[in-house]
């Protein structure tokens, strides 16, 4: 049952988020050919790639519900390859053949070439000590710290672009990054937590790695995000 909640809560975020990216790059680029979904797929490989290294191939065991709710809660949600065979047919109708093929073609080959450019991301993370710097009485877990922060780029750039195409007041933009960020700081440095934990680390023992780790993977993830934002605005 624990399980079938977090995959609905991941679930949940991964299609709001494919819907506010979708519809941005919509607006931005108009629908004389399937931005929204192509960029979706891509970015869903490229991640999918990414965190079944890390979270399965790598051994990183942190909970089953956990796992569940991103692989296939939320990146499940986020990508869709239903919308992609409609949109892909819509095109045929309409006599787009050239576009149509275009889309096959550039979605196969960018979401298999996304997959695998994740998976060599992951792996190489894990080439030196298995990720981690260890010392007698702690250990920085820095691979996934970095697996953290190409997320907090990927989703400040999203959000720098998309809400910016997007009609919606000064308070709703604030208040969706406000809680997108807020949500993504918590469950990444709770990510590392249980990490640390499921490694013999204890809140009593340990409470000032814990905290530390915690504040560098939140400072270091806002200074990306900002910087992604910064970069939105230039693109």
């Amino acid at each position: 049952m624990n399980q079938l909640i977090a995959i609905a809560l991941g679930g949940a975020s991964g299609a709001v988020i494919r819907f506010l990216m979708s519809s941005g790059l919509y607006q931005w680029l108009g629908r004389g050919f399937p931005y929204g979904t192509l960029a979706v797929n891509v970015v869903g490989s490229f991640l999918i790639g990414l965190l079944t290294e890390v979270l399965f191939m790598q051994r990183v065991t942190i909970a089953l519900e956990y796992r569940a709710a991103i692989l296939v809660g939320f990146i499940g949600a986020f990508t869709t390859f239903s919308t992609f065979a409609l949109e892909t047919l819509y095109l045929l109708e309409q006599g787009s053949l050239n576009k149509a093929m275009l889309n096959i073609a550039v979605s196969v080959v960018a979401c298999l070439f996304a997959v695998w450019i994740g998976l060599l991301c992951g792996r190489s993370l894990f080439m030196y000590s298995d990720g981690m710097i260890q010392w007698s009485g702690g250990m920085i877990p820095y691979a996934l710290m970095i697996v953290n922060v190409i997320g907090a780029f990927i989703i400040g750039l999203i959000a720098g672009l998309i809400l910016q195409k997007i009609e919606l007041s000064i308070e709703y933009r604030v208040s969706i990054m406000v809680i997108l960020v807020g949500a993504y700081l918590t469950l990444s440095g709770l990510y590392l937590i249980l990490f640390l934990i499921e490694n013999g680390y204890t809140l009593a023992s340990h409470i000032k790695l814990m905290l530390s780790i915690f504040v560098a993977n939140t400072l270091s993830c806002l200074l990306v995000i900002w910087l992604s934002l910064l970069l939105s605005k230039q693109l």
